[in-house]
């Protein structure tokens, strides 16, 4: 057996030699010293060597860059799919959407690719995108559900490329396969080369502490492993374009439900570890952990990353997967319905992080609101649903001009500070769920004298309370009465998906709010500084100026959204605890 001497700085125990063995890797991610047959049922001989080179865009962070760039000044078409949605206000930034598909340019920068999406060339963060399984297929111009084509197109293909069809359905089907493992790999190095080693070290990490971090992703890596022992049982190998892999979508799609409890999790571990980094020892501990494990030279945030990106890419691949299976054949209504099914999973994952990333901004403009009373408003609420101005109206016919946010459950008024518009003082709120939404026709109100115009009521359920408000136009009050019914619906969504935020992140937000806003002036004034503006260059020149930084992906919105965005965003552009 070969081995390697490799010696690391460190402190106290950690300043010893680590011995690094040459190994086998086996389906479920272990590393063996020969081939055999696991309980995950593979019985393939291939090393981690042989992974490398099979798939080294999954393995080798940056290592397509020079393959790519080859292709390209081949002459060919290089294109890249979207797994994330990358929204920008700069110009030379290229704005796309989940699924789009991304003519890639230039790759010769790790971090930001040049390319070309509906007639425009910029910049774009390479971790945003994977790269086209079959890159012969452009993206087609149809915005039907994957795998339906128009009846000319269809039957054209058949007759003309039959051949190429079937090896584009083996393509995926590989990469389908062949990324699980090395997925399977990744996980089972984490359990064993991190988690393992943190339990023995209980002077420096608490029970606690590797919850926040590693999460449930013990869980995860079991599940994985029932997962792709059904999926090897199903993948012909003698001809993978026969194989039918739909079922075990459908058989597990219950249990990648785990995933929402880690992708919520996963903020928080990155926090806890950013605080473990900041000291040299659990640096060089995590860095002897990697070696020990012979793992490839990606640091713990991103190992800690891969699960959240791996439940994004099964709806892409099995759309993929679905555009090259013909109706005829054996697998399709499967793969179909796998494929919403898995799709439904991302998006349930997607909306309950974008609640979690909600519940920071609400807090934040919390803590802005000048004479805040009562309880905090993320003990209810985890949702703002639309805002803007209302004339409020009492019963004795006084009217306030009043700044109003509806939250899901809760409806908050504010009044603006006359010098400073940017300042918000509380002044009070109602309780959406003890209310009904009840439209006012124009004109005299009742027996009284009172006229009004563009209003409607919140009656309560209980007794005769009644508030009244005026919108300033028609299509004002249109908004606030669609918002009311939506704030009604999203409600019971979230009591039927469960949709419920941990207390102990309610308490988080708030306690990193307060810390953020000590010291500082109320008020909205303090809007984020925009990133500085790129000069783009030609492709072709040697040198060329890229962002300085890659954005953090959000990992989740890969399906069609379920709700559209609230106007919130648009109309009030200079509260910045909500800008986008």
């Amino acid at each position: 057996m070969l081995g390697v001497t490799c010696r690391i700085p460190a402190r106290d125990h950690m300043c010893r030699p680590l011995v690094l063995h040459e190994s086998r890797v086996s389906s479920d991610g272990g590393t063996e010293s020969s081939a055999l047959v696991d309980d995950n049922g593979s019985e393939e001989d291939f090393s981690y060597e042989d992974l490398c080179r099979a798939n080294p865009r999954y393995l080798q962070p940056g290592g397509e860059q020079l393959a790519i760039n080859e292709l390209i000044s081949d002459g060919s078409v290089v294109c890249a799919e979207a797994l994330w949605d990358h929204v920008t206000m700069d110009d030379q930034e290229l704005g796309f959407k989940a699924g789009d598909v991304i003519q890639v340019l230039e790759a010769s920068n790790k971090d930001w690719w040049w390319g070309r999406s509906e007639e425009k060339e910029a910049w774009f963060p390479a971790s945003f995108v994977r790269l086209r399984v079959n890159q012969e297929e452009l993206s087609e111009g149809s915005s039907g559900t994957p795998g339906e084509e128009p009846e000319e197109d269809a039957g054209r293909n058949r007759h003309k490329h039959p051949e190429s069809k079937q090896q584009m359905r083996t393509n995926v089907i590989r990469e389908i396969v062949s990324t699980e493992r090395v997925y399977i790999k990744h996980l089972r190095d984490i359990c064993e080369g991190y988690i393992r080693q943190c339990r023995k070290h209980t002077a420096m990490f608490t029970a606690v502490q590797l919850g926040t971090i590693f999460g449930n992703i013990e869980d995860i890596y079991k599940f994985q492993r029932m997962f792709l022992k059904d999926l090897e049982k199903q993948y012909n190998k003698e001809e993978p374009h026969l194989s039918e892999i739909g079922s075990c979508f459908l058989q597990h799609q219950e249990g990648f439900a785990i995933y929402s409890e880690y992708c919520n999790n996963h903020p928080g571990a990155c926090a806890e570890l950013a605080g473990l980094m900041k000291q040299g020892r659990y640096r060089h501990f995590f860095e002897a952990c990697r070696l020990l494990q012979q793992m490839i030279d990606i640091s713990l945030d991103g190992f800690l990353l891969t699960p959240v990106q791996k439940i994004c890419k099964y709806p892409l691949q099995l759309a993929e997967l679905l555009k090259y299976t013909a109706p005829a054949h054996s697998d399709y209504n499967n793969i179909k319905a796998a494929y919403e099914a898995m799709k439904n999973v991302a998006c349930l994952i997607n909306e309950r992080k974008r609640k979690l990333e909600s519940i920071d901004k609400i807090a934040r403009w919390q803590v802005s609101i000048v004479g805040w009373e009562g309880p905090d408003i993320l003990e209810q609420s985890s949702e703002l649903i639309h805002s803007g101005e209302l004339t409020s109206i009492s019963r004795q016919g006084r009217s306030q001009q009043r700044t109003f946010f509806l939250f899901d459950h809760q409806l908050v008024a504010c009044k603006k500070d006359r010098l400073r518009r940017d300042v918000l003082y509380y002044r009070g709120r109602t309780d959406m769920d003890a209310v009904e939404l009840v439209d006012v026709e124009d004109g005299r109100l009742g027996a009284c004298s009172l006229s009004v115009r563009n209003a409607f009521k919140l009656v309560s359920r209980t007794g005769d309370e009644a508030h009244l408000f005026c919108a300033r136009k028609p299509e004002d009050k249109a908004r606030w009465l669609q918002a009311c019914r939506d704030e009604r619906r999203r409600v019971q969504e979230d009591r039927e998906l469960g949709m419920e935020i941990p207390e102990n992140q309610k308490k988080l937000a708030m306690l990193n709010a307060q810390k953020a806003g000590h010291g500082k002036s109320k008020g909205y004034g303090g809007c984020p500084a925009a990133p500085p503006h790129q000069t783009s260059r030609p492709v072709h020149q040697r040198h060329i100026t890229v962002p300085p930084s890659a954005p953090q992906p959000q990992v989740f919105a890969l399906a069609e959204p379920r709700r559209k965005p609230s106007p919130f965003w648009h109309t009030f552009s200079k509260l910045a605890p909500f800008r986008k």
